[in-house]
């Protein structure tokens, strides 16, 4: 993989990272306060508390695509990026644009998926 294609990589996923912490502060300040004031029954406070429920599961989801795209930078900077961790032959330059944060490419993930398949 060239320097340009490193460095295109490198800014999206930083500008990936930014949007992500940018919407959790939102969140955080939006969603997650419950005011038992506001709520004056059973079904209010059953759907408040389902809001908070879903929310709290996407900021999970969050927190490890954040992760993962720590985990992307710092092998742009140690120059493995784009390198399959478990065959180590380059991911292909169009899975990384559909995923910049994949670790493993097409054959790998597949074999990956149906190893999971069976065993769940």
């Amino acid at each position: 993989m060239n320097k340009k294609d490193l460095k295109r990589f490198g800014e999206r996923l930083l500008e990936e990272k930014s949007r992500i912490l940018n919407h959790s502060e939102h969140v955080i300040d939006a969603e997650m306060t419950l005011s038992p004031d506001d709520l004056p029954d059973e079904v209010d406070l059953a759907s408040s508390e389902l809001n908070q429920s879903m929310t709290l599961r996407l900021r999970d989801r969050e927190r490890s695509l954040l992760q993962k795209i720590e985990t992307a930078l710092a092998k742009i900077e140690s120059g493995t990026f784009g390198i399959c961790d478990s065959c180590e032959e380059p991911i292909e330059i169009k899975r990384l644009e559909a995923r910049p944060v994949a670790t493993l490419c097409i054959q790998c993930k597949e074999a990956e998926e149906r190893d999971e398949k069976i065993y769940a």
